[in-house]
């Protein structure tokens, strides 16, 4: 069967209204709940030969974190539904005002390989609940994982409700957007491949959602505690061998605290994944040899002052600090997304600011720091997607929080309730009663301005 004659039957589907019940779409939510537990170990399995990712890490990371946006939305899915009472102004009076939410429509969700599983399904959550037909396009580069995606998908949901496509992200996804009009568009890449997209879309008018990067910054301070700081960023930064989109890029020290905050990081680093980390049941690998080669060029012209030991033939790259890195060297310039961990220090909070800003609006942002003035004025000084205080990537995990890029780190936002509203339409309806019909809102007008001033305003 041709893919558009596919896309063109999910249309069809759609339009029959199945997908808009409560029952049906609660259903679906609890048929892919059963589906992921019934595959469980193949996903461990999978992501281990893709990322040498643990069990406990993939359900931290992973599994768990989808079971979890799956219990909330199963729980919640009827109060999401309601229509929203609001109120009527002094103009429409006595009018009643509500708003609808209906699903978009026939949605695609593409998907990125550093976390494969958890940053397609959890959208996909999200498109189900908001009573969607979905297309998913999972990453080609993490194929264990792929496979066991489209088992779990395909042995639940017949092919015109979610249609699973893999293949070549290049050639599979202009193919669908360049001769099919979507109604939504998810996106979870590399800004590069983020743009590409968001054209394609503009073309046919189709809204997106992207969730890219950027370089997020992670500020330690001068009260800082630097032990909990390091132990904190360390596993933050090095899990899942830094293929993390929230992972702090690069670190911003005080100068006063800078020499004890290496040395917790190394003492972190060494406690965590051993001197042997390629041996580590804790730490992963590079995705493949074009991402390997990519992260191990940032290792030269580097002063590295930890780690830096790589193997092209197992794609291992230790965990890497580097320190005196130039702005101008390409580790600074592109986001890292591998275990290589620049330190900056300033003494300045405007110094620090200003190679905050060669990168704005990043995908997260970090600050530690015991004091409650500095907190609120870092906050307050730097533009960014989300983030957290005395913590680094863990936000991601709550999923009442919005999650979600600004700028060059992406468009829109999800996780929760947040997913289904992104999925959803919220159509404004006021319903006007026939008993009371004043003949001021009807010609002639002449001589009314006043009485007009007095209602509108």
């Amino acid at each position: 069967m041709n893919l558009i004659d596919d896309l063109k039957k999910m249309r069809q589907y759609f339009n029959g209204g199945i997908t808009k019940t409560y029952s049906f779409r609660k259903q679906q939510l609890k048929n892919l709940k059963t589906s992921i537990l019934n595959h469980e170990q193949d996903l461990y399995n999978a992501l281990f030969a893709d990322l040498k990712k643990s069990p406990e890490e993939t359900w931290v990371t992973e599994t768990g974190m989808v079971i979890s946006e799956l219990n909330a939305a199963i729980k919640n899915l009827h109060l999401w539904m309601q229509p929203e009472k609001v109120d009527t102004n002094l103009l429409n009076l006595p009018s009643t005002s509500k708003i609808l939410k209906e699903p978009l429509g026939i949605v695609l969700i593409i998907g990125p390989w550093n976390y494969p599983f958890q940053l397609l399904i959890n959208p996909l959550i999200g498109a189900i609940a908001a009573g969607n037909c979905v297309v998913l396009k999972p990453s080609e580069f993490a194929s264990a994982t792929d496979a066991v995606m489209k088992k779990i998908i395909e042995d639940v949901f017949r092919a015109e409700y979610i249609l699973y496509v893999p293949g070549d992200g290049a050639t599979v996804v202009p193919r669908m957007m360049n001769n099919f009009t979507f109604d939504h568009v998810f996106y979870t890449g590399s800004t590069t491949v983020g743009k590409l997209v968001y054209k394609m879309a503009a073309e046919r008018l189709v809204p997106v959602t992207l969730e890219l990067g950027g370089k997020s910054p992670c500020i330690v301070e001068s009260d800082a505690n630097s032990k909990v700081a390091a132990r904190r960023i360390a596993i933050a930064k090095f899990s899942n061998a830094g293929q993390m989109c929230v992972a702090p890029d690069y670190i911003l020290v005080h100068d006063s605290i800078k020499d004890k905050f290496i040395e917790h990081l190394k003492q972190a680093i060494q406690q965590f994944f051993s001197d042997k980390p390629e041996n580590s049941y804790n730490y992963g690998k590079i995705i493949n040899q074009k991402h390997f080669d990519r992260v191990a060029g940032y290792l030269s012209n580097s002063k590295i002052i930890y780690g830096g030991r790589v193997d092209k033939q197992f794609l291992f790259i230790e965990p890497t600090v580097l320190d005196q890195v130039n702005l101008d060297d390409p580790v600074m310039k592109d986001e890292i997304f591998g275990p290589v961990l620049p330190i900056i220090s300033f003494t300045r909070k405007e110094d620090a600011l200003k190679i905050i800003e060669k990168h704005p609006n990043p995908l997260a942002f970090y600050v530690f720091t015991s004091s409650h003035a500095k907190e609120k004025a870092w906050l307050g000084s730097v533009a960014f997607g989300g983030g957290c205080v005395n913590n680094a990537s863990w936000h991601l995990t709550n999923h009442h929080l919005p999650f979600g890029g600004r700028g060059f780190s992406g468009t829109g936002n999800y996780h929760g309730k947040y997913s289904f509203d992104t999925f959803s339409h919220k159509k404004a309806v006021m319903k006007t009663p026939t008993w009371f019909d004043p003949s001021i809102k009807y010609p002639p007008f002449k001589g009314k301005l006043k009485l007009f001033k007095w209602v509108i305003r």
